[in-house]
């Protein structure tokens, strides 16, 4: 019941623009029963799903490896580099966010080898069918992003394990930044789910998205405005005002257009205008 709520709440608020005609007949609402949300669905395969497992065992094993080592070589007097690292790693994870979400949302095609089915086939399936995040389990959500920070989050137990006590103290603010970076990139794909949910929400995260420490729902609403060009930035939010004011995924799209000739969004129209 909850999920057909959230289908029609973001059906009403995101998806007017939606019901399109094609010569003598009526194309369906976009959503899960349309044709191309349908068939993205189905490519999700075994194999990826179990590289999504895996990915999730292992970063969870290294967070909480090196959140003890950080509570092990914690000092006092880093208190205000390790609120700074927090704070920078929170901007970082939400600009890689947009870059990670305009470049899959933007350019490449589903058809492509290997990438294409495991990694923009998702995105692709959000814009037709953007409550099907919400039927997600929590493996499927957060599998990819977890996987994205394997190699950091190794890198940073490898130093807990080999450099000295000197070294550790000097590089304790940077191994702050990275933890930050690493917690924010992981959460990405779970807050916008949240983003998407508007009802059984835990209470602690409407908390979050009212104060916009992570994504709200009114504002990611904007990026879900066909053609779905602006925006992009899903883990907090912060930065999509004024990368929107300055143009600048506008003008790299000019850019790469006027480079390769390739239009920004083809593939991502080709999906929606399925029918069968």
């Amino acid at each position: 019941m909850a999920s057909r709520e959230n289908g029609d709440v973001c059906g009403q608020d995101l998806q007017k623009h939606t019901e399109h005609r094609a010569p003598g007949r009526r194309i369906s609402r976009w959503g899960p029963q349309h044709a191309g949300a349908r068939e993205l669905a189905n490519l999700y395969s075994p194999g990826k799903r179990c590289q999504e497992w895996i990915s999730v065992i292992l970063c969870f094993s290294l967070m909480a490896f090196n959140f003890s080592h950080l509570i092990l070589n914690f000092h006092l007097s880093h208190i205000w580099y390790i609120l700074l690292g927090i704070v920078a790693g929170i901007l970082t994870a939400d600009f890689a966010s947009g870059v990670v979400h305009w470049g899959a949302d933007t350019w490449g095609s589903v058809d492509l080898p290997i990438f294409g089915k495991a990694f923009i086939r998702p995105f692709r399936e959000h814009h037709i069918d953007p409550t099907a995040i919400t039927r997600h389990d929590f493996i499927e959500t957060n599998g990819d992003n977890c996987m994205l920070t394997l190699i950091p989050l190794a890198n940073m137990a490898f130093n807990f394990c080999t450099l000295s006590s000197a070294e550790l103290y000097r590089s304790y603010p940077w191994h702050c930044y990275i933890f930050a970076l690493a917690i924010f990139v992981t959460l990405t794909n779970q807050i916008h789910k949240w983003s998407h949910t508007y009802f059984g929400l835990p209470w602690w995260v409407t908390v979050l998205q009212d104060c916009h420490v992570i994504l709200p729902r009114k504002h990611h609403r904007v990026h879900h405005v066909s053609p779905h060009e602006t925006y992009f930035c899903i883990t907090t939010g912060w930065l999509n005002y004024p990368l929107e004011k300055i143009g600048f995924w506008r003008n790299l799209e000019d850019l790469i257009q006027g480079l390769t000739g390739e239009k920004p969004r083809a593939d991502d129209m080709k999906w929606a205008q399925k029918t069968k």
